[in-house]
């Protein structure tokens, strides 16, 4: 195996799997140890694997950074072009080698996923070797999974799914249960994993069509879901939240499975494929769980028009009554709601405490400009929501501590028509990963429980004459 510095930027040819599995662990090496040195002693800023899995555009635009973080990040993108250059080149010439088509090369760009895609790279041989044993007349040897798959597609499907579904729980079961890690492993690698290997075993026998591969994906991920909630492990609603993100990538690893199942003899390197995902998704699970990567802060705010002056909106701002049930069916379904507020004590060290469904938000007053801006810290969260189940209660460990209230402000501004302009504010943090994709549902129920406490000032406070 030889290996020359002028090819590994070229995109024409192909490569083996051992030139590609070296210089791919020979160039990570460089890479983050070349990225933690400029990051520590240039920067002065920490850097830990975890940093290559936040998309930059997770937070914001280059050009509306600080210009500290602005130059840090600029300097880290360009830094990583001609890594990523190479790593694309050599991975378009691996899936050529192996007869796979060249556009699934965009999985380098997805973290977590592309863990699993590089593996199973390194272990695919190439298309040629796969026909040797042909072409010198020999029997090609069959694969362990042969000889337990049922001739027919409906058999294969269900060996496939009776296999992946208890491997898919037991690795959900350590990823939230044991190591209290809901991230990267346990929403992106395991539904693409699961996906992929349901298609590998069910394509053990002979291939099947796309269509029926992405069926059986579906069906593997969706019957996970209900056996969560059948053995009280999650609610419905996590669930359901959960199920968009956990499709697609059960659809993309089944398309990834399609396409390997298609090629002549593949069984010779699907039980070492299987074997890889065994290990790589506790492994990602037990990595994020050891790692401890920090959360971030997220602000959401949200502001109505009240047709009163800012001394009549800052008395409801301040302490509420008691709000009329929920209409909407995002509160109905179980997420915490408000209910009222009330104040112990008056000014800054002050005591808000801040009812919802499912317990009080107690929150010390920070800042008191009356009848301007209230601002208050948040020393503790209830429950974010209470959980349908078929059970009578079910207590998984992502409703305490994984979305947190941070603190929260209110901001009333005088406008030229008498009327208040009320802003409400909230920043949170919250454990679990892709932050985009879970930060979508947070803003949104956040959005919603500032609607529910304006829209409620908004009409006490008109209703008691307003102007």
């Amino acid at each position: 195996m030889r290996i020359r510095f002028a090819d590994l930027w070229r995109w024409e040819g192909t490569v083996d799997r051992g030139a590609y599995a070296l210089v791919g662990l020979v160039g990570f090496a460089i890479k983050h140890n070349l990225d933690r040195i400029v990051a520590s002693y240039v920067f002065h800023r920490p850097w830990g694997i975890f940093n290559y899995w936040v998309p930059i555009g997770e937070a914001v635009r280059i050009s509306s950074l600080p210009s500290k973080d602005a130059a840090f990040l600029a300097t880290m993108v360009a830094l990583a072009l001609p890594f990523v250059w190479v790593g694309v080149a050599l991975t378009v010439r691996r899936l050529r080698s192996t007869g796979l088509p060249t556009p699934l090369a965009l999985l380098f760009f997805l973290p977590v996923v592309n863990v699993l895609f590089f593996a199973i790279l390194c272990i695919l041989p190439a298309r040629d070797s796969v026909l040797e044993p042909k072409i010198a007349g020999l029997p090609l040897a069959e694969s362990s999974m042969q000889h337990i798959l049922p001739e027919s597609a409906l058999g294969s499907a269900a060996i496939s799914l009776a296999l992946t579904i208890p491997v898919a729980w037991a690795m959900a079961v350590l990823g939230a249960r044991v190591l209290w890690s809901y991230g990267w492993g346990l929403f992106v690698a395991l539904p693409f994993a699961m996906g992929f290997a349901s298609v590998l075993i069910y394509g053990g026998r002979q291939p099947r069509s796309l269509r029926s591969c992405v069926a059986v994906a579906s069906l593997a991920t969706l019957l996970l879901g209900l056996v969560l909630l059948a053995l009280a492990f999650e609610g419905v609603i996590c669930v359901l939240m959960a199920a968009p993100l956990a499709l697609l990538l059960a659809i993309m690893g089944g398309y990834f499975g399609y396409l390997i199942q298609r090629r002549q003899r593949f069984n010779r390197s699907a039980s070492a494929m299987l074997s890889i995902l065994l290990v790589c998704v506790p492994g990602m699970e037990w990595l994020e769980h050891a790692a401890a990567p920090a959360s971030s802060v997220f602000g959401v705010r949200t502001a109505l028009e009240i047709h009163a002056p800012p001394e009549k909106v800052w008395k409801q701002v301040v302490a509420f009554a008691e709000i009329s049930p929920p209409r909407e069916l995002l509160f109905r379904a179980g997420i915490a709601y408000p209910i009222r507020a009330e104040i112990q004590g008056q000014g800054v060290g002050a005591e808000r405490h801040c009812v919802f469904s499912t317990g009080a938000f107690i929150e010390p007053i920070e800042v008191w400009d009356e009848p301007r801006r209230l601002k208050f810290s948040v020393t503790s969260n209830p429950a974010p929501m209470q959980e349908w189940t078929p059970y009578h209660r079910v207590e998984p460990p992502h409703l305490h501590g994984f979305l947190v209230s941070n603190g929260g402000q209110f901001l009333l501004t005088p406008l030229p028509n008498g009327g208040t302009q009320l802003e409400g504010m909230t920043w949170y943090r919250h454990s679990l990963w892709p932050a985009t994709y879970w930060r979508w549902w947070s803003d949104a129920i956040i959005h919603q429980i500032h609607l529910r406490v304006l829209r409620h000032i908004k009409a006490q406070t008109e209703a008691e004459g307003g102007r």
